[in-house]
C-alpha cells in the first residue's frame, strides 16, 4: 500500500462459484518478500472469500480490521491488477480539526506519521496498536498523548466516552489498572498508567472548556488517590509502587528492547512520587472548578509534605541534580512545579548537558519524561534543543523512524535493530508532548493559562534559528485559529485569524513597537489592536476576532 495503515482490503474480482481469494496481511516482509508476521504473535491476520459466481464482484469485510501496510493475495481468479484492490482506512468518525506543516522536511513527516498512527488507533476506544492480536486500550499511552490529538482530531466524545470506561473497571476499593475496559485485569498499582484518568479529564476542560467530564468522575478519582495514598505512601510521603518505570528509553544496545543499565533508568519512586503530586495539582483545579474549597485545601496541604519529602530524599544539595541525574529524573519535578526557585536554572543545565554532551544531542526519555520533554526546554530557554531532537535523522528520534521508511510511529526507538517480533510499527506513545510542541510552541496556537476551551489563545512561537517558516490551523470549539509565519534575516510576517467570542494574546518579534505594523499601519493605529507591553524581544499586543497580517523588523 506504501502507507502503514488500519482497515481492510476491498476487491473485485470475476470468478466461478465457489473460488475462495485468500489475503494475509502484514505491516513488513522478510528479505525473501514473504510477508514477516512474527511480531503479529497469534493474530490471524487473514481474510477468505468464497465467490458466488455470475460476474464481477466487488467484496471488502464488515467486522474485522487489520494494521497493514502488504497484503499477500492468493487464489485470486485470473491476473490481479492494482486497480482490482483498494485499501479501506477504518478509524472512529471523528472530523479532523488541525494542519501542520514547517519550513523543515523531518518534522513535516513524522507530523504525517503521527496523523496516520493516530487515526490507526482511534477503535471506539483508543488502542495501542492495530496489527497485532494486543489492541488494547493502555492508558498510559494516551496520559499526554491526547492532549496532542486532540488539535489534529476532535477527540472529545471518545475521550469523555473511555472515561466513563475507566470508571467502569474501577474496582470498590479504588484501585484502577493499566488497561480499560479492564480485559486483562491488570490492576498494577501503578501511578502513572492510572493517573491518565485524570489527566484526560484535565484536557477535556482545557481544550474544550467541559467540565462534566470532572463532575461526573470526581468521586472516582478521588478514590484512587485515596487508594494509592493508604496503600503505597509511606510515613514520610513517598510513593513507592511503580511498575514500568520510563517505559521504553532508548536502550544501549541497539538489539536490546529494554534497557537494562541503571544509569539510564530512572527510579520508580521519583516517578511514582512526583507524579502523585502532580496529580494533586490537577485535582486542585477539578475541586475549584466544582466549588469544593476544602478539597483543594487538603490537596494542597498533602502536596506540601510531599514536596518536601521528595526534594530531601532525591535532590543533592552538591550537583543539583536529582536522583541518578537522568533527564526524566530532573525533567518531571520541574515540569510538575516541585523544584525549589534558586534551583531550577542548575537542575536545567543539568537536563542540558545530558542531552548535549553525554548523549551527543538525542533523546534519552521513555514514555514518562517524553510526556513533557520538548515544552520543558522550550519553556526554559532552550527550543533549539528541542528543535534538534525533533529534526535529528539518527537513532534514537523520530526522524530516524522516518529515514528508515516508517509511515506511522514504532514502538521502540530502534524498532528496525531490536527483535522485531517485539516491534510494533503503528504506535503513539512515543510521541510525548511532540504534536503539544507542534502547534503550540512552533504554531504558536495554545488555550492561555486559566482560559479553558480557548477563550483566548495565547500565540507565542518560539524562534529558532534554522526553522524559516510554520503554518498551523486548529477547528477549536469557538471556531478555526490560524497562524502563519515566516521569517527572513530582516523581517518576520504573521498571518493570524482569531475565531468570533474569542480574544489572542500575540507575542511579536521585534525589538520596539515603532518597528510592527498590521497591515498598512503602524501598531499603535492598528483596528483591533492592543498594545500590552514590550516582554523580551516581543511585542506583545491583544487582538480580537478577525484576521490580521503583522510584519515586523527583526
Amino acid at each position: 500500500m506504501g502507507q502503514n495503515l488500519a482497515g481492510w482490503l476491498r476487491l473485485r474480482a470475476t470468478g466461478k462459484r465457489g473460488d475462495k481469494i485468500t489475503l494475509r496481511f502484514a505491516e513488513t516482509l522478510q528479505k525473501t518478500g514473504e510477508l514477516y508476521v512474527a511480531n503479529l504473535r497469534d493474530a490471524r491476520v487473514t481474510d477468505v472469500y468464497t465467490m458466488k459466481g455470475g460476474g464481477r464482484e466487488t467484496w471488502e469485510p464488515t467486522f474485522v480490521y487489520h494494521g497493514f501496510r502488504y497484503v499477500e493475495v492468493s487464489g485470486y481468479p485470473g491476473t490481479p491488477t492494482m486497480a482490482d484492490f483498494d485499501a479501506r482506512v477504518v478509524y472512529d468518525d471523528m472530523a479532523t480539526t488541525g494542519e501542520f506543516t514547517t519550513s523543515n522536511a523531518t518534522i513535516n513527516q513524522v507530523y504525517k506519521n503521527a496523523y496516520w498512527g493516530i487515526r490507526s488507533n482511534y477503535k471506539g476506544m483508543p488502542v495501542d496498536c492495530p496489527q497485532r492480536n494486543e489492541r488494547q486500550p493502555w492508558l498510559g499511552d494516551r496520559t499526554t498523548g491526547a492532549y496532542g490529538e486532540s488539535f489534529v482530531f476532535d477527540n472529545s466524545r471518545l475521550y469523555a466516552k473511555w472515561l466513563d470506561d475507566i470508571a467502569q473497571a474501577q474496582k470498590a476499593d479504588g484501585s484502577i489498572p493499566d488497561v480499560a475496559p479492564a480485559f486483562w485485569r491488570y490492576y498494577g498499582d501503578n501511578m502513572t498508567w492510572p493517573g491518565t484518568y485524570l489527566t484526560i479529564a484535565d484536557m477535556l476542560y482545557s481544550q474544550y472548556g467541559d467540565t462534566q467530564p470532572i463532575a461526573k468522575h470526581y468521586d472516582s478519582m478521588r478514590r484512587w488517590l485515596t487508594y494509592m495514598r493508604a496503600n503505597y505512601m509511606t510515613a514520610d510521603h513517598l510513593v513507592t509502587k511503580d511498575k514500568y518505570g520510563d517505559w521504553c528509553v532508548p536502550p544501549e544496545s541497539a538489539t536490546l528492547i529494554h534497557s537494562k543499565d541503571p544509569a539510564r533508568n530512572t527510579s520508580g519512586e521519583v516517578i511514582a512520587t512526583s507524579t502523585y503530586y502532580h496529580l494533586l495539582a490537577l485535582m486542585q483545579r477539578f475541586a475549584t472548578v466544582l466549588g469544593k474549597p476544602q478539597d483543594a485545601q487538603e490537596y494542597a496541604a498533602l502536596a506540601v509534605k510531599i514536596k518536601d519529602a521528595f526534594n530531601q530524599k532525591f535532590l543533592n544539595a552538591q550537583n543539583q541534580q536529582y536522583s541518578n541525574n537522568t533527564v526524566t529524573a530532573n525533567l518531571l519535578p520541574l515540569a510538575y512545579g516541585m523544584t525549589p526557585d534558586a534551583q531550577h536554572g542548575k537542575v536545567f543545565q543539568n537536563i542540558a548537558d545530558k542531552i548535549l554532551v553525554e548523549n551527543q544531542g538525542h533523546i534519552s526519555t521513555g514514555v514518562i519524561g517524553t510526556q513533557w520533554l520538548m515544552r520543558g526546554l522550550t519553556e526554559h530557554g532552550r527550543p533549539d534543543i528541542a528543535y534538534r531532537l525533533a529534526t535529528n535523522r539518527d537513532y534514537p528520534s523520530w526522524g530516524y523512524m522516518a529515514a528508515n521508511g516508517a509511515t506511522t510511529i514504532w514502538e521502540l526507538w530502534n524498532g528496525n535493530t531490536a527483535d522485531p517480533a517485539m516491534n510494533s510499527q503503528n504506535h503513539v506513545m512515543l510521541l510525548g508532548d511532540l504534536l503539544i510542541w507542534y502547534y503550540e510552541n512552533l504554531a504558536g496556537i495554545k488555550a492561555a493559562p486559566g482560559a479553558p476551551g480557548f477563550q483566548t489563545v495565547e500565540m507565542k512561537p518560539a524562534l529558532i534559528a534554522d526553522l524559516t517558516s510554520a503554518q498551523g490551523s486548529y477547528r477549536s470549539v469557538r471556531g478555526l485559529i490560524k497562524s502563519s509565519w515566516k521569517k527572513d534575516a530582516k523581517h518576520f510576517t504573521w498571518n493570524i485569524t482569531v475565531p468570533g467570542n474569542t480574544k489572542a494574546v500575540v507575542y511579536i518579534p521585534a525589538k520596539k513597537p515603532a518597528d510592527v505594523q498590521e497591515g498598512s499601519r503602524k501598531l499603535a493605529s492598528a483596528a483591533g489592536v492592543k498594545f500590552l507591553r514590550m516582554e523580551g524581544d516581543r511585542a506583545v499586543v491583544e487582538i480580537g476576532s478577525g484576521d490580521y497580517a503583522f510584519v515586523s523588523n527583526l
